[in-house]
């Protein structure tokens, strides 16, 4: 029902903030990477509007490296009409390890993000997926090409026995974003280093059901400076800027 979909959508989404960027790097020397800006406004703003568009309020940022500039920037949310409030780690603690300190934890199911992915993705169905498939935690996946450039040969006992001309692999990818119930965070022990996969690998290990959404939209990971000038182009394209 759309009234169940939009009381979803206020659940909160804790957004991961405090990495070094150092891949990105000239561009990350003086700014943290989610500050970076792509057609005119950093990547984690247009982060959070799109989830604010989807009925999101309250937002987590979990901080480290130059986190003071993500504050100044986005301050308690107001400016944007949401509430954000912060996490500060004092040693990095890794895509979940951050997770540890929300004081207190979240009541109920909530969303998960790296703060360098750009991604059209519909939250509220990631969240309709705990319920679907009676899951502790889901994942949102993408299916990935790797094209190989050159013609394979099969060999078997030094005989060729097939030919194939630039085969393509295909697996799922993990693209940071997740729906989480806070039973989750039981497995995490405070202030420690963890990122996300293991700690849904304990869940596994602990006989949680940990799902997969396949996502079909538009996602960008905007790790290396070359995903940056792609992130920039797609999106100048929608707003009309000139980036």
């Amino acid at each position: 029902p759309q009234e169940e979909r939009l009381a979803k959508n206020k659940n909160k989404m804790v957004v991961m903030v405090g990495g070094k960027g150092t891949r990105l790097r000239p561009f990350t020397n003086d700014v943290p990477k989610p500050m970076v800006n792509v057609a005119g406004k950093p990547m984690l703003e247009h982060i959070i509007l799109r989830a604010k568009d989807q009925g999101f309020e309250h937002f987590i940022l979990c901080i480290n490296h130059l986190g003071e500039m993500i504050q100044e920037h986005f301050g308690d949310g107001s400016h944007f009409n949401v509430n954000i409030e912060y996490v500060s780690e004092s040693l990095p603690l890794g895509t979940a390890g951050a997770l540890s300190l929300l004081k207190p934890y979240p009541d109920e199911t909530f969303i998960v993000t790296n703060g360098d992915v750009l991604a059209d993705i519909n939250y509220s169905n990631l969240l309709d997926c705990i319920d679907i498939y009676k899951a502790a935690a889901v994942v949102a996946t993408k299916e990935y090409e790797i094209v190989n450039p050159y013609g394979v040969v099969e060999i078997e006992e030094n005989k060729i026995v097939a030919f194939k001309e630039k085969p393509v692999s295909r697996s799922n990818i993990n693209t940071g974003i997740y729906a989480i119930k806070p039973e989750i965070l039981n497995f995490l022990q405070k202030g420690e280093y963890c990122d996300m996969p293991d700690l849904l690998s304990r869940a596994v290990s602990g006989n949680k059901i940990v799902a997969a959404y396949p996502m079909y939209e538009p996602w960008l990971d905007v790790g290396r400076p070359s995903d940056l000038k792609m992130a920039k182009a797609t999106y100048a394209a929608r707003s009309g800027d000139d980036y």
